[in-house]
């Protein structure tokens, strides 16, 4: 559904995304991730049709997005993390204002309205004036008018950006809802989320392509290798323990360390996916004379694996015509004119 190759985005003599090659297939859900000025939101801003890449190319479905890209916004729905929305209007009103936009033909306009009120379940507040709803009904009507035209990609910018826990909940499963029908691109920087939702993930780094692969399997692994975390607490100098694991084969780092209260230090300790490791960890704390309270093997997490990849990032952000802060950015537009006028500038779609 979207194939990236040696994508690039020159500001000046600064490259915000280098030689950026990726593909996402039909029907995916992919999580999108980096920190603060990784070349995120200038990605999406190149894919959904903003920013004009330096080099490279884009093909969104069978579509050369440089060379035709009305085409290819038609097949994207998009939603921004601040959603323009008209808080004057209905939400049925604005939807079918927004499908009219989109090229939607009049007689399937209200087959559309209703079906992506239904998917984004907001169906039970059409009537309500969009002014007059919660974040997070206004996060569902911005993912309704993502879906309206019903495209096959999705670009979700933050979709639970200001929610509380049960509306995090709900928009989570949405996405996953969405899966097979929809492919989704979903950046977002709550990787709890990504491993909740997301088939896949891209992590990016500095403007380029650090990571990808499985959720289920990038997590084993740290930098392409097998590894093991495992948390280990004991009585003694912080220093002492972190020597006698640093000095045992097959742990690569410590990769947190702190006091506990009676003297405890608890460390959690990176180290080969061997399944005896465990056992050398215990016996070089013990031959150091160090007293061993506990030792568990962790999960390795989709946070450690990001952590590690991006460890030395400068926390640069991108530049301001590519969202400014370097987040996967909000429009900067409100959506504020009236209906009779142009789209609001945040949406990324044939409109």
């Amino acid at each position: 559904m979207i194939h990236v190759e040696r994508l690039t985005k020159r500001y000046g003599e600064r490259v915000a995304v280098r030689d950026l090659s990726f593909s996402v297939k039909k029907g995916e859900v992919v999580g999108f991730l980096g920190p603060n000025g990784a070349g995120k939101s200038t990605t999406l801003r190149m894919l959904t049709g903003f920013l004009e890449p330096s080099a490279g190319t884009i093909r969104i479905g069978d579509v050369d997005a440089l060379a035709h890209p009305i085409e290819a916004r038609r097949q994207i729905g998009y939603m921004p993390e601040a959603v323009p929305l008209y808080p004057e209007m209905r939400i049925e009103e604005y939807l079918a204002y927004r499908a009219r936009l989109k090229g939607v033909a009049r007689r399937d306009v209200k087959r559309k309205v209703d079906a992506a009120l239904e998917k984004a379940r907001v169906a039970d507040v059409r009537s309500r004036i969009i002014g007059q709803l919660s974040k997070g009904y206004k996060q569902r009507v911005g993912l309704a008018d993502a879906l309206v035209a019903d495209p096959p990609l999705l670009v979700l910018d933050e979709p639970t950006a200001g929610l509380d826990p049960n509306q995090i909940r709900q928009v989570r499963d949405l996405v996953r809802s969405l899966a097979g029908e929809h492919t989704v691109l979903l950046s977002t920087h709550i990787l709890p989320e990504v491993e909740a939702a997301c088939g896949r993930v891209l992590i990016l780094h500095k403007g380029e392509l650090k990571l990808e692969g499985e959720t289920s399997s990038i997590r084993m692994t740290m930098g392409g290798e097998s590894a093991s975390l495992l948390s280990v607490v004991g009585r003694g100098a912080r220093g002492a323990f972190e020597s006698a694991l640093l000095g045992t084969p097959g742990v690569r780092r410590v990769v947190d360390a702190h006091d506990l209260e009676g003297g405890l230090v608890r460390l959690r300790v990176e180290a080969e996916g061997r399944p005896e490791i465990a056992e050398e960890v215990f016996r070089a704390v013990a031959s150091a004379g160090l007293v061993l309270r506990e030792l568990r093997s962790e999960a390795i997490s989709l946070e450690d694996v990001f952590a590690q990849i991006t460890t030395h990032d400068t926390g640069e952000a991108e530049p301001a015509a590519s969202g400014g802060d370097g987040s996967v950015s909000a429009d900067s537009s409100g959506g504020a004119e009236a209906p009779s006028g142009e789209a609001p500038s945040g949406e990324g779609d044939a409109s």
